[in-house]
């Protein structure tokens, strides 16, 4: 037994680990509430037009909440490792621990989780988050880790991807994930404009304005990738190294770019070929409609064309006599 009882004390007790990104589940809960919304209304729909209305709401609010929500997310690529490594500095005791690394758009995320948790008299569970968007330094994020005492594996991975390593990946990063959020923020942009067009039923330019956005999701995905195949240094705990690979979001802003790409391709293709089915999928059927317009006017009379009315012989016009007043 130590005098402090085997902790050091100019070190602070471990941060919680918050459970899950309250920026994403933002995002989530405000699409799911208007998925609800519309659900409600849905009996109101009658025919064969309820489905089609239906698939059309729900790609809808998937493609855009996942163009709103990548955004913020912090697994563009991560990875995951299991090590002995020393806990904190100038100490000689030794954890086992799994260290994770998660990088988003905006910065990097270490995790560091005990196993088991409790060791050393201490609840090893981190998860710190160092910023590089607009208006944060990451450098200064990193000496304020430095000077709170954070557990060595911490500032050993988060000092591979600051602007003073060695490694020179920090730039490189920064930019791609700048480039990658304004052209997912444009990708939004043109969704909501594409999701207008649909509802004025202007068919042919909202399924162009689907194939910018995929353009765009695309392009953000290029960026990515051209920071994901600059050279690193190794992440190294003793005979183990850190590796990552893409992640979850990664994945889902792929699929979310070709489904995007596929479904503009689509409109425009049945634009051209077939643009009856087109109608009939966005519920543009116009022919019950016409039918009762063209049986509307003069219903006591066989026919209400003009050309009938002007082949009428004057003499049996109905004279109107004038009384004066």
């Amino acid at each position: 037994m130590t005098l402090w009882d085997g902790s050091y004390p100019f070190y602070p007790g471990a941060n919680a680990c918050f459970p899950f990104d309250t920026t994403r589940a933002v995002i989530i809960t405000i699409f799911l509430s208007m998925l609800v919304m519309f659900i409600i209304i849905l009996p109101g729909i009658r025919g064969r037009g309820r489905l089609f209305w239906f698939l059309r709401l729900v790609l809808g609010l998937f493609m855009g909440a996942v163009v709103l929500a990548v955004q913020f997310t912090r697994d563009w690529e991560t990875g995951w490792v299991q090590a002995n490594t020393s806990y904190k500095s100038f100490s000689p005791v030794q954890v086992n621990v799994d260290i994770g690394l998660h990088i988003g758009l905006a910065g990097v995320n270490v995790t560091l989780r005990g196993n088991p948790v409790n060791q050393i008299n201490e609840t090893i569970n981190y998860n710190e988050h160092f910023p590089w968007n607009f208006g944060a330094d990451y450098d200064r994020s990193y000496s304020e880790g430095l000077e709170k005492g954070l557990p060595s594996p911490i500032l050993y991975v988060a000092e591979k991807f600051s602007s003073q390593s060695p490694c020179a990946v920090h730039r490189q990063y920064r930019l791609a994930g700048h480039y990658a959020s304004l052209a997912l923020w444009l990708a939004f942009c043109t969704w909501l404009i594409s999701i207008l067009l649909f509802s004025m039923s202007i068919l042919l330019y909202g399924g162009h304005m689907l194939l910018l956005t995929a353009a765009l999701i695309l392009f953000s995905l290029l960026f990515f990738f051209t920071s994901r195949n600059t050279p690193k240094c190794p992440i190294q705990f003793g005979p183990v190294s850190l590796r990552t690979d893409y992640g979850e979001s990664f994945w889902l802003t792929l699929a979310t770019g070709l489904l995007c790409l596929l479904l503009g391709l689509g409109i425009i293709i049945l634009n051209s070929v077939q643009p009856e089915k087109l109608k009939l999928i966005f519920s543009l059927d116009k022919s019950s409609k016409e039918k009762v317009w063209d049986t509307s006017c003069l219903p006591a009379e066989p026919s209400c064309s003009a050309q009938d009315v002007l082949m009428v012989p004057l003499g049996e016009l109905c004279q109107v006599t004038a009384t004066p007043l």
